[in-house]
């Protein structure tokens, strides 16, 4: 037998349908390797002795291997458990659910873990990771890591990248063509004659050979269509794998209705649908990478689930590093209290109300990550609550090094020019983690979290308020005013401070006394707090917009910020801005934005904005049937409900005005409600020019009838 030996990227590990695990691995010469590997999986069982020797007996003769181990629970401590191993992992979920649905009463663990997360803990070896591998030609023999997940300039594998787009929208419009771009080469290929699309496609996929698929509703559509019109074209690596359909479904989360399509994966190269991944608008493939190297999950999951499955899977990690069981289903619950306690505990972060009006010179000061560092910091965990003298929790070694790369790379960017090469994938990386530290709060008392507590999650809010207060009274004492502070940010200004350097040693007196990092995220030209749409008098805590110093502009809580504006109406409350951050205070250009504001109007007026722009969104709170009223939504769902699509709740609905109503359809320019747009562009003026000129003319415009 002849031992290769080669260096390179595990790119990716997932399971044949035998049950052997397969590693693809790109070697630095170039090669493409998919390996089987011998990776035996452990999953245990724990209860009552009598339960677990019958158990026992019942696994004889499966082709499993049992053995009596005690575990560590992070809860219940040392537990006697029954481990039960696999020579095939890819047979542990069901060797699992037989055992589990003939003693119900026992409690399992590492039942259902990824097996990427698997692999990643016992050979140190990351995602994405440069190693040593060796090999015959036909398995792989062993691996050996050379860097790990916490690299900050991570070697990066040569990927080959495909993309393919249709011309439509397919919950709009059946695609008429698609395109195919590899590297610099630009292919369309119409949808008929339908042989000559797949021969073409199969051959450009034989020739490139990609190892990411980049596609707009390829999810969706286009391997679902694939293959239903051609079972024998394989974009699979792995030919002895078929592309692998999830459904579609809604989920309720963080407080909101979510719709996540159906999902189409491969193997031996990644698929990722731009329109089904939840951050790769934000993130990109950099920050997907980073994401995968750090949480274990492959590229493909990555994408497409939560940042919530990524902390969890990071906690999982830990555990089995440790030793610690890591339970299948959630077994702390809640404790009882009483509704005093609960009051006083359950309080969530400090808001301090804004001073409505216009500011200039106001600095922006944030804790970096403050929940995260704060749970590193106090070593705050389920298994930590009320003991002083405990060694450092799962959740905090989870976080710390998490929490010490992004704040490094966010370092980095910092001491780069914008004009570097390297910004764009040092933010995309940055903000992949940042996501991961905004869940892990959250998951820290959500009732589902393998590792979650609640009392916990109160823990953190409880010392958030604490070192706020702090804050402000370090400003109060060096004579500065506070004009705003929001969970972990706060707003200042004084008298002669008008430059960063004036309120760096604010920064540094806030960061000694609290012990958590704080940045600047600058200094605002002018900012303006704005009040309750209903009620000039009342604040709003997060609604405000402003300029800083270099005429970068910050906006929250108005039109431009969320997805139902319809383009036309965001562009114009942007060119609003524009105009108002070109004065030393906004009061100054009101009259300019004003006569903006009315050019925009009289091109509506005039039938001069394209149909396009005046595209409105809308996500479904409910299925169709469930509306009681004909709201626009209700409208436009069940307009694609008459034309035989699937309306889910969650998703994402197109539509325009018309004179008739709502149209899911391109309506003509004499079909369209130019009156109702205009409105739209004056509610819109008025969010940012009301506070600015209290004889604010919108109130007061006319708009003539357009026919």
């Amino acid at each position: 037998m002849v031992k290769i030996e080669r260096t390179g990227w595990l790119m990716d590990v997932y399971t044949r349908p035998q049950g052997e695990l397969v590693c693809w691995l790109l070697s630095e010469d170039g090669q493409r390797w998919l390996l089987p590997f011998d990776f035996p999986a452990t999953f245990y069982a724990a209860g009552n002795p009598g339960v677990l020797r019958q158990a026992w007996r019942f696994l004889q003769g499966r082709g499993v291997r049992c053995s009596r181990q005690v575990r560590h629970d992070l809860f219940q401590g040392e537990r006697v458990v029954l481990a039960v191993t696999v020579d095939l992992p890819g047979r542990l979920p069901e060797t699992c659910r037989r055992l589990a649905q003939a003693f119900p009463a026992l409690d399992y663990y590492d039942a259902d873990l990824p097996l990427s997360v698997r692999f990643v803990s016992r050979t140190q070896l990351p995602l994405l990771g440069r190693c040593r591998f060796e090999t015959d030609g036909q398995r792989l023999l062993d691996v050996q890591p050379l860097e790990s997940a916490w690299e900050m300039q991570p070697s990066l594998p040569p990927l080959r990248v495909m993309e393919i787009e249709c011309d439509a929208d397919p919950a709009l419009h059946p695609p008429q063509a698609v395109t195919v771009r590899c590297g610099k080469r630009c292919y369309r290929f119409t949808l008929q004659p339908l042989r000559a699309l797949l021969v073409n496609l199969q051959a450009l996929l034989s020739m490139y050979d990609p190892d990411v698929i980049l596609t707009r509703y390829g999810d969706t559509w286009l391997f679902p269509f694939l293959s239903e019109q051609a079972a024998s074209l394989n974009p699979n690596r792995d030919e002895r794998m078929q592309v692998e359909f999830r459904r579609e479904r809604s989920l309720f989360a963080y407080g909101q209705v979510l719709y996540r399509g159906a999902q189409a994966l491969l193997f031996g190269r990644w698929h990722i649908d731009r329109c089904n991944a939840a951050l790769f608008a934000e993130i990109g493939l950099s920050g997907a990478l980073e994401m995968a190297r750090v949480t274990g999950l492959g590229v493909q999951e990555v994408v497409r689930k939560s940042p919530g499955a990524g902390i969890t899977a990071m906690q999982m990690q830990t555990a089995l590093r440790d030793g610690v069981l890591v339970p299948a289903v959630k077994q702390q619950a809640e404790a009882s209290r009483t509704l005093d306690s609960l009051i006083r505990y359950d309080r969530g972060g400090m808001v301090y109300q804004p001073l409505v009006g216009v500011h200039r010179h106001v600095a922006e000061l944030d804790f970096a990550s403050m929940y995260p560092a704060i749970m590193v910091r106090y070593n705050i965990s389920p298994e930590t609550l009320n003991r002083n003298d405990a060694p450092a929790g799962l959740i905090p070694r989870t976080l710390q090094p998490l929490l010490v790369k992004r704040l490094a790379l966010k370092h980095c960017l910092h001491t780069l020019d914008r004009r570097d090469s390297r910004v764009n994938d040092l933010k995309a990386r940055q903000t992949a983690l940042k996501w991961l530290l905004v869940v892990c709060f959250g998951y820290l008392g959500y009732k589902n979290a393998r590792f979650g507590r609640v009392e916990s999650h109160e823990a953190v809010t409880a010392i958030s308020r604490e070192l706020l207060l702090q804050a402000k009274e370090s400003a109060e004492e060096m004579g500065f005013s506070v004009l705003h502070m929001y969970v972990d940010s706060l707003f200042v200004k004084r008298e002669g401070a008008e430059g960063e350097a004036d309120f760096l040693p604010l920064v540094e007196q806030i960061q000694q006394q609290t012990g958590i990092g704080v940045s600047l995220e600058g200094v605002y030209r002018w900012v303006v707090f704005l009040p309750a749409r209903r009620d000039r008098r009342i604040p709003v805590a997060n609604r405000y917009f402003g300029v800083f110093e270099d005429g970068t502009l910050k906006y929250r809580g108005i039109a431009l910020r969320r997805h139902d504006t319809c383009p036309y109406v965001a562009h114009t409350q942007l060119e609003i801005l524009g105009c108002l951050a070109q004065a030393d205070d906004p009061r100054e250009r009101w009259g300019e934005a004003w006569a903006l504001v009315q050019q925009r109007v009289r091109s509506l007026q005039r039938r001069q904005a394209a149909v396009e722009s005046l595209q409105m969104a809308v996500k479904l709170s409910r299925d169709p049937q469930a509306f009681r009223r004909p709201s626009a939504a209700a409208q436009a769902a069940r307009q694609l409900q008459a034309q035989g699509l699937a309306v889910r709740a969650g998703m994402r609905l197109f539509f325009w005005f018309t004179r008739r109503g709502v149209s899911v359809t391109p309506p003509s320019a004499a079909e369209v409600d130019w009156d109702r747009y205009a409105r739209l562009v004056l509610q819109a003026a008025a969010e940012i020019l009301d506070l600015l000129q209290p004889a604010y003319e919108v109130r007061q415009l006319h708009l003539p009838v357009c026919r």
